[in-house]
């Protein structure tokens, strides 16, 4: 289908609030018009505020500071009932945070020898089976925990003896369609992008993109594997088709090299995932729709069924700042309002038009 320049989604800013502090993360508190905000002050300690956006403003509700830095933070285990917010940190502390009282955390354990570079969660908002998080650190681990479980982590991928530690970037939950399957996407500094099945506790799949791994996300969390969006350094984007693995060829891919310097991240849109929101390093902002084969797979000549990739096209895209846009967050409820963050010492909040179309 053919869109007119018209038609196109729009992005429109509607918010922009400076800082005083370096913003590493932001997100949409489910249900409601907050959103947290996360980040190190100039001091070296942890902010953490929460605004509500109200009359075109975003305005401070609540804050904490923290002794140490915080990098990364997740709803993705938690229930609307309880939203209770989990944060990484640059010591290695994976903490839970009851939002209405700031004090002190509910649930906190020392998950990584080094700064916690990323976090997601599931079995919460999204995702079927238990609550569960996962975190990836400098130090090469990617560990997942259970919040009732104090210290120890319910499974972890590490380095083997005698490797040397990549410093894990970025890290997501997949495939939580029932109680028992899940897995989990980790890139590193290397290139290397591991699909790692928590069933059965093996590595099921992995590759090696060149380029150091700085966002990876799935589609939907929900259901069975679909579609996997890798970003690197020097402007590329991967996207997978994780419904047919081969044995040998793995699974089928599309890349795209944007132009636009280090992509930080990719963002799925949770009414469509078919579009999803590429952070870049020069400020802006790309949004993507891919476009299924007309077969998602044929059969190879041993008669292997082998995944077909499907294409990229961008929509459209704007600038937004001159600094690299370096978290984003769709809002869950209201299609097309989203919230980010940038090293300009800034909070924006945008409004995508003309998505229904799509």
């Amino acid at each position: 289908m053919d869109f007119t320049a018209a038609d196109k989604p729009q992005v429109v800013l509607h918010i922009h609030k400076s800082l005083n502090y370096t913003l590493f993360d932001t997100k949409w508190i489910p249900a409601s018009p907050r959103c947290v905000l996360l980040g190190n002050h100039a001091r070296g300690t942890g902010a953490l505020q929460i605004y509500n956006m109200a009359q075109g403003e975003l305005q401070i509700v609540k804050e904490k500071e923290k002794t140490d830095a915080i990098k990364c933070g997740t709803f993705g285990h938690s229930t609307l009932a309880e939203r209770s917010l989990a944060t990484g940190d640059f010591k290695g502390m994976l903490e839970v945070w009851d939002l209405e009282n700031l004090a002190l955390p509910v649930y906190s354990a020392k998950a990584h020898n080094s700064i916690i570079n990323c976090i997601d969660g599931c079995g919460g908002t999204v995702g079927a089976g238990a609550a569960e998080l996962v975190t990836a650190s400098r130090d090469g681990c990617v560990r997942v925990w259970d919040p009732r479980q104090k210290d120890v982590p319910v499974a972890a991928l590490e380095p083997g003896e005698g490797e040397s530690a990549r410093d894990c970037w970025c890290v997501s939950f997949g495939n939580a369609h029932t109680a028992e399957d899940r897995c989990v996407a980790a890139g590193f500094d290397n290139g290397d992008v591991k699909l790692w099945d928590l069933r059965t506790n093996e590595i099921r799949w992995e590759t090696c993109v060149g380029n150091g791994v700085c966002g990876v996300e799935f589609d939907r969390v929900d259901i069975p594997m679909n579609k996997l969006v890798a970003t690197t350094l020097e402007n590329l984007i991967h996207c997978y088709d994780v419904r047919t693995q081969h044995p040998q060829e793995g699974f089928a891919s599309k890349r795209v090299n944007t132009a636009a310097s280090t992509i930080w991240s990719a963002r799925h849109l949770p009414q469509n995932r078919d579009i999803f929101a590429a952070c870049c390093g020069n400020g802006d902002i790309m949004l993507y729709k891919y476009s299924y084969p007309k077969e998602r797979s044929i059969k190879d000549a041993d008669g292997i069924p082998k995944g077909v990739a499907g294409d990229l096209k961008l929509l459209n895209k704007k600038n937004l700042s001159t600094q690299p846009i370096c978290s984003f967050d769709w809002h869950p409820d209201k299609r097309g309002l989203c919230v980010m963050g940038s090293f300009d010492q800034s909070v924006r909040v945008a409004i995508v038009t003309q998505l229904e179309k799509y």
